[in-house]
Parts: structure tokens; C-alpha cells; sequence
């Protein structure tokens, strides 16, 4: 493939792995495209990591002259399930490599003062982003995990920072089908008086996207040694805890910070609850009608 060899190919991402795996499927695949296919693959080809980050779909189609579905085709060709998936390999070494507030003050830079393209970004991001953790969520995974919870005496949820909003909501949904949840709010030091009363029988719910912290490794420890079960809500560490928890479910979160971090581990904790709730729908019933009359009295 000639075009891969222009100087306009050669940026500063030459060793992001994204970027350099991106280059190896547009060479690879370059003799069976289209013209349109390899105007596509060969503007993103020529993009440094920042670029491919803030593009969408509609932007690389207009740039090419094309449109949406051959960018989305194109991609397709190129082995990926979308934008959003080489979005998140060109992410991870580039949020590494550069400053949060340098990656603050891009983010704005691209998205500009435009409320109009600020909110298509925003919402092209979630969907895009949305679909990938849809394609990536297994069937027999969420089945897996689902019977663990439902099967638990009682279920602890943890995650730090923004994860513990996922956490929290996962809790709440859970309760309210019936099921018996902690939210384990706590680190470092007050986290161990929350995992005491942790036992066999118990499900330990981690929202951990993409950093291995001692408070990981230490519910994954307590749950070993007492017997409990562990479930792996993830971005980036299925390779690297997946052999030692029950279930490892796929979470993407977001690769420029435009849209909530925990987005699509929210909408896991959903899936995961109203499977359970599925499972046991007379339990679900009479813990809805229980809340009803309990806001009732509240004057709700």
C-alpha cells in the first residue's frame, strides 16, 4: 500500500499501539477496498491518536466524502466492531502518556464553543460507546454472574472514585428486587471493617475499570479465603484478573471524557439486576409492592 508510506502517515503516535495496529490492518487490508473504503482508511491512517480520539463517524465521512456506513464498513473491513473499539486501543496508552489537564484542555479544543456540536459529540460518544459494551457483553457471562447473585446471602458492591456511583446504583437496584446488598462506600483503612462480615455464600461485586489498587486485591483475597464469590465489572483488566474471579463482564468507559466515566458500567449493573430480578419475579413483585406502601406512609 503506497499511501501508508507518505510522509503524512509518519506522526508523533508511531508508538502508540493503537495507532501502529490501526496502520497494520489499513496496509493489510488495502488491495480489497473500495476507492471510498480507502479514503477512510487512509485519513485515519494519517491521524494522530488526539484526532482519532475526537472524530466521529459523520466528521470522517464528511472529511472523505463519503458517509457514515462506509466509515462504519470501512472499519468493519478493517477487523473492528466500530469507531468506539479503535477509539478505546488508541486510548489507553495516550490517557498514559498524557496530562490529565492536557487531555482537559483538548477535549475542549475540539469540541469548541458549538453548543450544537458539543451535544451531537456528547451523544455520538454514548452511543458509540454504548454499542461496544453491548457487542462485548456476553450472554453466558451475564447468565453466569446473574445466578451468582441470585444464589448469594448477601452482596457487597465496590468500586472507587467514579466507580462507586456504579456501585451505589447496583445496590439500590438490587435491594429493590428484593436482594440483600451493601454498598461498600469505603477505602484504605475503613474498607477492611467492611469486608468483615463477608462470608461463604456471599458475591462480591467490583466495579475496577482500569486500575489494580491494594483495595482490588484485597476483596479478591478476602473473598478467596472465606469462601465468598467474586464478580469483575472491567475496562482494561479481564487479561489480568479474569483467572481469579468467578465472572470478568465487559464495561468500556469513556476514551475522551466527554461522556461519564461509568456510563456503560451502570447499564451492566442493570443487566445484571434485572436478570436477577427475571429469576425470581414473585420475590421482585412483593419487594415493589413493599417499597410502594413504605413511600406511602412517607406521604409519597
Amino acid at each position: 500500500m503506497n499511501d501508508t508510506h507518505n510522509p503524512q502517515f509518519v506522526t508523533s503516535d508511531t508508538r502508540n499501539p493503537g495507532v501502529i495496529e490501526l496502520r497494520s490492518r489499513v496496509r493489510d487490508a488495502w488491495d480489497g477496498l473500495s476507492k471510498a473504503e480507502r479514503a477512510v482508511s487512509g485519513l485515519l491512517a494519517g491521524s494522530t491518536a488526539e484526532r482519532i480520539l475526537f472524530a466521529t463517524a459523520a466528521e470522517l465521512g464528511s472529511e472523505t466524502g463519503t458517509s457514515n456506513a462506509t466509515v462504519i464498513r470501512t472499519l468493519q473491513k478493517l477487523g473492528y466492531a466500530g469507531l468506539a473499539e479503535v477509539k478505546r486501543q488508541v486510548a489507553a496508552p495516550f490517557t498514559e502518556e498524557v496530562a490529565p489537564e492536557e487531555r482537559v484542555r483538548q477535549r475542549l479544543d475540539r469540541a469548541g464553543e458549538d453548543v450544537g456540536r458539543i451535544v451531537g459529540s456528547v451523544w455520538n460518544e454514548a452511543s458509540d460507546q454504548l454499542e461496544l459494551a453491548r457487542h462485548a457483553l456476553e450472554v453466558e457471562e451475564v447468565t453466569a454472574a446473574a445466578s451468582l447473585l441470585a444464589r448469594a446471602g448477601r452482596i457487597y458492591c465496590y468500586g472507587v472514585g467514579a466507580s462507586s456511583i456504579a456501585a451505589a446504583h447496583l445496590v439500590l437496584r438490587l435491594g429493590r428486587a428484593g436482594r440483600a446488598a451493601t454498598h461498600l462506600d469505603a477505602d484504605g483503612f475503613r474498607l477492611a471493617d467492611g469486608l468483615l462480615p463477608l462470608r461463604a455464600g456471599d458475591v462480591a461485586v467490583m466495579f475496577a475499570p482500569g486500575r489494580v489498587n491494594p483495595e482490588v486485591e484485597t476483596i479478591i483475597g478476602r473473598c478467596r479465603e472465606v469462601g465468598a464469590q467474586c464478580v469483575l465489572v472491567t475496562d482494561e483488566l479481564h487479561e489480568r484478573l479474569a483467572p481469579k474471579v468467578a465472572v470478568s463482564l465487559h464495561a468500556p468507559h469513556t476514551p475522551t471524557g466527554l461522556t461519564a466515566e461509568v456510563l456503560a458500567s451502570i447499564l451492566v449493573g442493570d443487566v445484571l439486576a434485572q436478570v436477577v430480578s427475571a429469576m425470581s419475579p414473585e420475590l421482585a413483585v412483593e419487594t415493589s409492592h413493599a417499597l410502594t406502601v413504605l413511600r406511602s406512609r412517607l406521604g409519597y
